[in-house]
């Protein structure tokens, strides 16, 4: 958990047997991140498939748009070891990715299978001696990567995939349901690791908990429909924030109600004496805030109409000259 993220690991690409040797063209795209212009013979060149548009073990996969925004996203991205983000731990880093759809294959929804394939390189030098030897026999060959899209959204509904009622890997008709990962705004790292959980590619995904105006009717919506999700510091702050303003708004609520019964309880003792106090009172509680403003209203009314001013109290207005006749007789 980073970065307002939820992270989610253990998907993988697989390093493939693709040329290490790198042309010209290639070079050049390298050099673009080097301090010094690296020789051909000091540069170790492979590719990496990162992910693929077919659903994972996690029950979840990327759009082909995603896989092409993703594209962008990892050029120039750094390659660790299991995904312990120290500098020591860096290994290569990828200087070109593609998209690519592979003829012939499908994936588990029936659609036409992509695939995003990296190229990647690192210095030829004897600490990288041992690294260099494990690709070439394919001892390491599997990879994770790490990065965070916006929305998981249900390829059934279009809804996002914590607020609707269905469930990944369930069938409806004849349509596997799934979480699409949608619009990728961030990539980290890709990383070597031991154990990969998808069988041709894959990813460590994130989505946002937070950054929108609707997020807490999401969340609370997702608690109604007994969603599990997670929250990082940040994040539990907000909704702590949250929750303190509607306990302070049900708190004015609960002052509001108390003042708006005792009008209408004191009302009801002018307009309605049959009643007592006691009664009023218990009816009252069980009313709703529109109620107790409809009674008020009528009762004041009521009220207003049986003490109207009496004759001798009354000021006649002379519109002549704007004065009231015999003024010194007012009360």
């Amino acid at each position: 958990m980073k970065d307002n993220k939820l992270i989610k690991s253990g998907v993988s690409g697989v390093v493939d047997g693709e040329n290490q040797t790198v042309g010209d063209d290639e070079l050049e795209l390298i050099n673009r991140f080097t301090r010094r212009n690296l020789a051909k013979n000091e540069v170790y060149a492979f590719s990496v498939v990162l992910c693929d548009n077919d659903v994972d073990r996690d029950g979840e996969r990327f759009t082909t748009e995603s896989l092409y925004e993703l594209e962008k996203l990892f050029v120039g991205k750094t390659g660790i070891i299991d995904h312990n983000p120290s500098a020591k731990n860096q290994t290569a880093r990828i200087f070109s990715c593609k998209v690519e759809k592979i003829d012939g294959q499908k994936t588990a929804l029936g659609d036409d299978y992509f695939r995003l394939k990296a190229r990647a390189y690192l210095p030829v030098c004897e600490s990288n001696r041992d690294i260099i030897l494990a690709i070439d026999s394919g001892i390491i060959k599997e990879v994770s990567v790490g990065c965070a899209v916006d929305r998981v959204v249900c390829n059934v509904c279009g809804e996002d995939i914590s607020m609707c009622t269905h469930k990944k890997g369930e069938v409806y008709g004849s349509k596997l349901c799934c979480g699409e990962l949608v619009n990728p705004y961030d990539a980290y790292e890709w990383s070597f690791v031991a154990v990969p959980s998808q069988k041709r590619a894959g990813i460590t995904k994130g989505h946002k908990i937070f950054g929108k105006e609707n997020d807490m009717e999401k969340i609370l919506k997702a608690i109604e429909n007994k969603k599990a999700f997670a929250l990082d510091e940040s994040d539990s702050r907000k909704l702590c924030e949250y929750i303190d303003g509607l306990k302070k708004s049900a708190k004015d609520g609960v002052l509001y109600r108390e003042s708006l019964t005792r009008d209408v309880v004191g009302l009801a003792a002018f307009v309605q004496p049959d009643i007592s106090g006691e009664t009023m009172e218990s009816v009252a509680k069980s009313m709703t805030i529109e109620q107790l403003r409809e009674f008020k209203s009528a009762f004041e009314k009521k009220k207003k109409a049986a003490f109207e001013p009496v004759p001798q109290l009354y000021c006649k207005q002379d519109k002549r000259n704007n004065t009231v006749e015999n003024g010194q007789f007012s009360i």
